[in-house]
């Protein structure tokens, strides 16, 4: 074998272990961002999570609202990734604990009675108006002691929560889509599926509950959204007590 001949087949070996090595580095940070990923939503392989969906507010009980139907397709495609299963469930029929499986939960407590039963028990210092007749106050959010009204198709806002109770291990953990209309919802899906790494770097297992603006939705659909605040510590706590208004 002359050096050239040698010189080429070293080149080749060279190449192939190289080649070999950036595959296997490449394949490590896939599997290292994939178990992160699966850690942030509780979805180990080939784990079971459960998809619960509301209904169309004055609808048929088995109806569901466009965008919503939307937002179970950007969680679909989440769970897929993280290689998981899904079974979805209506709103009227969950009537199971948490922590077992992750929990999507989509809708706000007027056509979703699982959101209602959260809301209570996790998020006390919470409220939505939820009145049937139309009002400015319809559909508005309070969080702590803070306002928060609905401009139907201009501001919009929705709460996006990640909730664990921290009592054992492996708890998986339940996430809240609770809008205050459908594109909301589905706005509140896609962002969490933009941004969830970020949201596991700064909050790691703990709890969460962020209010987002959806901003001009009619011209922009679910598509533009603002963080509004971190609210989580008002969302938990206790509403403070109405003031008490004496006759003068």
């Amino acid at each position: 074998m002359n050096d050239d001949v040698r010189n080429i087949v070293l080149g080749v070996i060279a190449a192939g272990v190289s080649a070999a090595l950036g595959w296997l580095a490449r394949t490590c940070l896939w599997r290292r961002k994939l178990r992160r990923k699966q850690a942030f939503f509780g979805l180990p392989d080939n784990s079971e999570s459960l998809l619960v969906v509301n209904r169309e507010a004055g609808g048929a009980e088995l109806s569901v609202m466009r965008n919503d139907v939307f937002a179970l397709l950007e969680l679909s495609a989440l769970i897929k990734d993280c290689n998981a299963h899904a079974q979805v469930v209506g709103h009227d029929t969950a009537r199971q604990g948490f922590g077992d499986r992750t929990e999507f939960c989509v809708g706000g407590p007027s056509s979703n009675r699982r959101m209602a039963a959260h809301l209570s028990s996790l998020l006390p210092g919470v409220r939505v108006n939820a009145d049937a007749e139309p009002g400015p106050d319809r559909g508005a959010f309070q969080i702590g002691g803070e306002h928060y009204r609905v401009e139907a198709g201009i501001t919009e806002y929705v709460l996006l929560a990640r909730l664990t109770m921290g009592r054992r291990r492996g708890e998986r953990p339940v996430f809240l889509f609770c809008g205050q209309r459908a594109i909301t919802n589905q706005a509140a899906t896609r962002y969490l599926a933009r941004h969830h790494e970020r949201l596991a770097r700064k909050h790691g297992d703990n709890s969460f509950v962020l209010l987002l603006k959806v901003v001009n939705s009619q011209a922009y659909g679910p598509d533009v959204v603002e963080l509004v605040a971190d609210v989580t510590g008002q969302a938990q706590a206790p509403l403070p007590d109405p003031p008490i208004v004496t006759a003068t």
